[in-house]
């Protein structure tokens, strides 16, 4: 699935590709990805992408 374009798509669909993409599996020890996002799941991490503020590679190289 390709990253939804903000100008293009709405904040629920930016929403579910990050709940796909960044899925919490509920196993902190094997996944690792709130301590990649800050102690933050990926929607509050992605909250500016989510609502159109910034696009997604911009939030993304925060986290890199």
């Amino acid at each position: 699935m390709d990253v939804p374009v903000i100008a293009t798509s709405t904040p629920e669909e930016r929403r579910a590709y990050i709940k796909e993409r960044f899925p919490c599996i509920s196993d902190c020890d094997m996944c690792g990805l709130c301590k990649v996002f800050h102690g933050q799941d990926a929607e509050m991490a992605f909250r500016d992408y989510i609502e159109g503020k910034r696009d997604f590679m911009e939030v993304f190289a925060d986290y890199k």
